[in-house]
């Protein structure tokens, strides 16, 4: 599957615990941002990266959580080294 590298580099931190929180105005989705689990802004991920993950469905939130990565996007990301 075909995935950019803003997107593999999202699923990824997604992948090691990381979330996304949306600001809402209304219904519309206005900003998305990502963290990773230590608590650092990823600042890879767009609105329209966070748009092509859901439409994806490789991140979903649930009643009304953070969106998280889903199974088919831990099975998208490619594996890559921690350089921890």
């Amino acid at each position: 599957m075909n995935i950019s590298k803003k997107e593999q580099r999202t699923l990824h931190a997604l992948a090691q615990g990381g979330k996304i929180t949306v600001l809402k105005q209304g219904s519309k989705i206005v900003v998305a941002e990502c963290y990773t689990r230590d608590g650092f802004h990823l600042v890879d991920c767009e609105l329209e990266t966070f748009n092509r993950l859901r439409r994806r469905g490789f991140i979903v939130s649930n009643g009304g959580k953070p969106y998280r990565i889903t199974r088919s996007g831990l099975a998208a990301v490619r594996a890559q080294l921690d350089n921890r």
